[in-house]
């Protein structure tokens, strides 16, 4: 079951986990607080009047919304880990320790936060007790089907059954529940035919005898006289989802699926727009975030820079031209990562699985990521956005763009330095790749907001903490 945040899919179930602990976290200082102090009233006051305890209650709100930001950067709030899984149980206990470090640069930069020592330790004893029970509670309802959504596709061909082969894919984490298809006009049925319940004229009394919460029509053609548009509309009325299928996918999956895409489909579908306010918005979030990286990265960049020069000399950037928006070619900087004559005949290349061309420093910079640092300069010039889709070199845009219908799309908005395609799948480098990374280019172009850059900006953290997709 999802919610649209701000035109962005988001789990219901998560959502509700966040706000769950969200309010652990706040309540934990509250508790620290009374046990400390023996008062009640110590999350909104002080009672022995020290400015030093007073007033917990905004650093309660900052404990919280730093723990989240972390666990959300430790990939604890995402569907791929579950409970029994023991990557996320040392990320869950790792959480605790870089949550404490955070506060502790927090309180140095902002003395007034301090929460004192005791309060604090209290308060992270209290935070692990309550999230793991809430977690106990959370994975044992969503474990189930309780908050699935029972779905019934209305048709029964090649694109219905992509429904039925996603839901494989997805396995305990799909959030909907496949009860079975109806057959609609001429369709042969599927591979599995003990799914199909019935024709569409016995739509209505399948909704109801099967307790559907959503239709999902994917039927191919809608004009050979059997669409049941009037069955249809008796299902909404009566409060039934109707849902076609690309929207279907870009809610379950995070990206528009290519096959199934249309022109006319884009053009009425919620999503793709561009207003004033959102390019200044971002324009100031792009600013902000740049600026703020370059400063706290300086001392990282100085010592790339000495690393590179002393393995292989100069030059030690890297300039290579990129697709920028609207189709503009911008020259983007990186740490050179690759022998100077990687490329000494001129001829573009994908990289590579052990790319021979690439340094031991290299290796080390393209694994951290550090070798993308450069581009913040790109950010603050106005070539790219932090967020967006990757820039390619013209030589790919060019043959992508024949060989991939809506290719020239994603060229709609600034490239970035991170993006959703980046965060949702591995490190791709070839023309398969590219297919299933223009989904996920394609699903930013359309939902783009500060709430999904913001969502990005914290999923790559995870991404560079436990090294994903870097080649």
């Amino acid at each position: 079951m999802s919610v649209r945040i701000f035109g962005h899919y988001v789990s219901l179930p998560l959502v509700l986990l966040m706000l769950a602990e969200a309010a652990i976290h706040v309540g934990a200082v509250g508790l620290a607080g009374t046990l400390r102090f023996l008062d009640i009233h110590s999350l909104t006051y002080s009672s022995n009047g020290d400015y030093e305890y007073g007033l917990l209650l905004p650093r309660a709100l900052l404990y919280a919304l730093v723990m989240l930001g972390v666990m959300t950067a430790f990939g604890l709030y995402g569907s791929a880990l579950h409970k029994t899984d023991r990557e996320y149980q040392v990320r869950f206990l790792a959480s605790y320790p870089a949550g404490a470090l955070v506060m502790v640069i927090i309180f140095y930069v902002f003395p007034a936060s301090f929460l004192g020592r005791g309060i604090m330790a209290l308060t992270f004893l209290f935070s692990l007790i309550l999230t793991i029970l809430a977690r106990g509670v959370f994975f044992r309802l969503v474990g189930g089907e309780t908050l699935k959504r029972r779905v019934l596709v209305l048709g029964s061909g090649t694109r219905a059954a992509e429904v039925e082969a996603l839901l494989s894919r997805l396995g305990s984490r799909a959030g909907f529940h496949l009860i079975g298809f109806v057959l609609c006009g001429d369709e042969q049925p599927g591979r599995d035919k003990s799914k199909l319940l019935g024709d569409c004229n016995a739509l209505r009394s399948l909704v109801g005898q099967h307790r559907i919460d959503e239709i999902v029509v994917g039927v191919r053609d809608r004009r050979n006289g059997y669409f049941p548009m009037s069955k249809l509309l008796e299902c909404k009325l009566e409060g039934t989802s109707i849902v076609d299928l690309p929207t279907f996918f870009e809610r379950e999956t995070g990206y528009v699926q290519l096959n199934s895409l249309s022109a006319s489909w884009m053009v009425f579908s919620e999503g793709f727009s561009r207003t004033g306010f959102q390019k200044l918005l971002k324009r100031a979030f792009d600013i902000c975030v740049s600026g703020a990286m370059l400063v706290t990265t300086l001392p990282v960049m100085l010592v790339a820079v000495l690393a590179i020069w002393l393995e292989t000399g100069r030059p030690i950037l890297y300039r290579q031209k990129r697709v920028g928006e609207s189709g503009q070619v911008f020259e983007i900087f990186k740490f050179r990562s690759m022998r100077a004559d990687a490329e000494k005949d001129g001829v573009a290349r994908w990289a590579k699985k052990n790319d021979d061309r690439i340094t031991r420093v290299g290796k080390f910079l393209r694994l951290t990521r550090v070798d993308e640092l450069p581009q913040l300069i790109n950010v603050m010039r106005g070539d790219m956005s932090f967020v967006g889709p990757r820039p390619e070199r013209p030589p790919f845009v060019h043959e992508l763009s024949r060989k991939l219908p809506f290719y020239a799309s994603r060229h709609s908005v600034k490239p970035g330095i991170t993006g959703w395609a980046q965060v949702r799948y591995p490190y791709g480098a070839s023309v398969d790749d590219a297919v299933q990374k223009l989904q996920f280019d394609l699903y930013y172009v359309k939902n783009h907001s500060l709430f999904l850059d913001l969502v990005i900006l914290f999923q790559t953290a995870q991404v560079v903490l436990f090294r994903q997709g870097a080649r």
